[in-house]
């Protein structure tokens, strides 16, 4: 079974993949619920990111860009919200990344 949801970060100003960046796929339900968490790969990419399948909502991936930038990160965290109404599709959410800025987008 393959994950729903996978991402890629790019460091812009370095022109190259950004790996070693820790994220966490969450749900809200009641609240905030952690379904999966991993770590960027040397090309950026999280390929494997939470279950097979999953129910229409509201979603966010959290990026933790300190653990990239280091401790004068002037975003230490990185949140990108979006809503899934097909739970049986991929979701590609990459997010290209720089000291000051970022910007993100549905990918394919």
């Amino acid at each position: 079974m393959s994950s729903l949801i996978t991402t890629h970060v790019l460091d812009t100003a370095a022109g190259r993949p950004a790996a070693g960046v820790p994220v966490r796929l969450e749900f809200h339900g009641e609240g905030w619920e952690t379904l999966a968490s991993a770590r960027t790969d040397e090309d950026g990419r999280v390929r494997e990111l939470g279950p097979g399948s999953l129910p229409a909502g509201v979603y966010r991936l959290v990026f933790d860009t300190a653990a990239y930038h280091g401790e004068r990160a002037f975003f230490p965290e990185i949140t990108v919200c979006f809503r899934i109404t097909d739970g049986q599709a991929h979701h590609h959410v990459p997010v290209l990344l720089s000291p000051f800025a970022f910007s993100t987008y549905r990918g394919s």
